[in-house]
Parts: structure tokens; sequence; C-alpha cells
């Protein structure tokens, strides 16, 4: 698929079919979040992989129940959990070659671990795609994040920033909803040339 096919037809999807994925497709599915940019090459990320089906049962009791209202949303026959991990970080830029002598968070205008976890998960939701799977990304409310962490043995320096799921599709979904396409911000509104404010080119 054309990388702008995939771009393009990038949804949150939320309802599954009742289907295993082959497990060489999820395995490519999760490495291509290897390939994602991180600060200073830290990699501060983990991916807790979830296929078996005891364990996606066991995941669920740990989402919002809004979430799990969505129909058919648990058929996903994958459920990934990004991981950010800060102590790489700070252990990172406090080498010699980074210029910095101590791991003082202060020093991170924003915290770069969850933004590269981010990406690394933005990586899948487009792999998942390029396979021709649905993939969705939602959040863990914050009172569920030590049970989520004791439920599967995740270290406290590991930060769950969220989940994905992925799988086939159950419906087409077809042209975009026109609802959605009136909501979604045009390019020259959220767009700035040259100074913030400036949204057209000049003459």
């Amino acid at each position: 698929m054309e990388f702008a096919d995939v771009v393009r037809r990038r949804r949150m999807v939320r309802e599954y079919e009742d289907r295993p994925l082959p497990p060489v497709v999820a395995e490519r599915v999760v490495a291509s979040a290897l390939r994602a940019p991180s600060a200073g090459f830290s990699q501060g990320w983990a991916f807790l992989m979830l296929t078996d089906a005891d364990d996606r049962r066991r995941f669920w009791r740990h989402v919002p129940a809004r979430v799990q209202a969505t129909p058919r949303i648990q058929n996903a026959p994958l459920v990934v959990v990004p991981l950010s991990h800060r102590d790489a970080y700070l252990e990172r830029y406090a080498r010699p070659d980074k210029g910095w002598t101590d791991r003082d968070e202060a020093r991170w205008p924003v915290p770069y671990w969850h933004l590269d976890a981010a990406m690394a998960t933005l990586l899948m939701l487009l792999s998942a795609v390029d396979e021709g799977l649905g993939a969705c990304f939602f959040g863990v409310a914050p009172e569920n994040l030590a049970p989520l962490r004791a439920d599967f043995g995740v270290p406290d320096a590991y930060t769950p920033i969220g989940a994905v799921t992925v799988g086939y599709r159950a419906v087409d979904l077809g042209p975009q909803d026109p609802s959605v396409a009136a909501r979604r911000r045009p390019a020259r509104e959220v767009i700035h040339r040259g100074r913030f404010g400036r949204h057209e080119e000049e003459t």
C-alpha cells in the first residue's frame, strides 16, 4: 500500500471480527514500533503484547467502562500496552557525550519518554493499516495504572501511556462520515507560516 493511502485510511477502529491474527502479522505490527525515533536513541520504551485470550480478558478489567461499552472492541485479537521509561532518558543524558552531569528531570521541556512512546505507537497504528487491519488507541485511567501493573508484572519504572487494539474490522468503514470530516480543522487554520497567526502565504 502506498504511504499516502496508509495515512489517509488510518482511523480509530472500535469493532472487530472475532478472528485470530496470524502470529507473524501481529509480530510485524508490534516490531514496527522499534523504528520510531527516540531522543538520544534512548529507546525508553517497552511493549506489553497480549495475544492469549485469557491475558486479554484480564486486560479489559483495567479499561474504562466507556471503552468497554463499544460493541465488539474486545474481539480484537491483539492488544498492545506501550510503556514509557523515564529513567532511560535521564541516564542517557547524564552521560559525557550529552553534556549534562545530573539526572534532573527539570532539564526536559516536555517528557520525551512519553512522546517517543507515542511516536512508536503511531507506527503500530500505521502498520496495522498497511496490513489491511484496523487499530485503535485509547487511554488507561490513572486509577487503573497500579492494578494493571500488578496484574501483568509491569515494573513501577514503566508508565503505560495507553493501549492499542489491532484486528480485522467488523464492518467496512466505507467513506468517512461527513460529520467527522466537517469537524476536522482545515490546514489553513492550524498551519502557521513564519509566525503564529499567519495562515496564508504572503505575496
